[in-house]
């Protein structure tokens, strides 16, 4: 994967972003109350990998109090697997579990008076539409099916985005300063020794190198171009509130705006 879309502009803007309510019944996952404070979107299960009825109305009503974009995070149906498992699905089978996932949320949203404004897909499902473009084009069929001014998040270079443009849906590129890039664009496998930054300021300082000046790094330093609209804030680590602030802090000492994307 690649980019070739540099960020020059003088006024640097990001939005931060936080995968949300992703819990059911009596079980909770992630640290949402922590990170509702650091960021300025977030992405609702929608009942497949996680979340339901209860869980999706609990998060809905907290984004809006918080003054956060919300954004759909349809995944596979793999509730076991919490959604991180690849399975053997056709397109129109893909078409099919994000738009039910969508509607779901968008009720949720505009009964609570809301608006959503993004989809992002989770997991297994994300990773298959990154390189997959029958899996992409599904997603983007049912996200135009529902509402064409909904924005799509998806990984920098990504087949994912390049489809949504081409679908004239706005792409919002996507990265994780807390992890490691191979050469190529792509995620370094965490099981690569220096995939995963454990270290929170070194995480803020890609942060900063990302949005300034579209670099990431990889496991031996090499620069890496990306384009980062959006940061990714994992809530499933013990110091995710940590690094979450520690990011948050060094992108605005370092003159960056936080802000989610507006909708066209």
């Amino acid at each position: 994967m690649s980019t070739n879309n540099k960020r020059t502009d003088r006024n640097l803007t990001v939005d931060l972003n936080c995968d949300f309510g992703e819990g059911y019944g009596i079980y909770s996952f992630g640290q949402d109350a922590e990170l509702l404070q650091y960021v300025t979107s977030v992405n609702i299960a929608c009942g497949f990998h996680a979340g339901d009825p209860h869980t999706i109305h609990s998060a809905v009503k907290q984004s809006l109090a918080a003054g956060v974009a919300i954004g759909a995070h349809p995944g596979l149906p793999d509730r076991l697997g919490f959604g991180r498992r690849e399975m053997v699905v056709s397109a129109s089978e893909v078409y099919d579990f994000v738009l039910y996932q969508l509607g779901a949320l968008r009720a949720f949203v505009q009964a609570a008076g809301g608006e959503l404004n993004h989809l992002k897909p989770h997991g297994a499902l994300y990773h298959m539409a990154n390189r997959d473009k029958a899996v992409s084009e599904a997603i983007v069929q049912a996200t135009l099916a529902l509402d064409d001014r909904l924005m799509i998040y998806g990984q920098s270079g990504s087949q994912l985005l390049d489809t949504a443009q081409s679908a004239g849906l706005t792409a919002v590129s996507e990265v994780f300063a807390d992890r490691a890039y191979e050469s190529d664009g792509s995620l370094a496998a965490r099981s690569k020794r220096g995939a995963v930054l454990h270290d929170a300021q070194q995480a803020a300082r890609q942060a900063v190198a990302m949005v300034a000046q579209g670099s990431a790094y990889t496991p031996e330093g090499e620069a890496v171009e990306v384009l980062a609209n959006t940061i990714c804030l994992h809530g499933d680590g013990p110091n995710a509130a940590l690094f979450a602030s520690r990011i948050r802090e060094e992108l605005m000492q370092s003159g960056i705006k936080l802000q989610a994307p507006e909708r066209p």
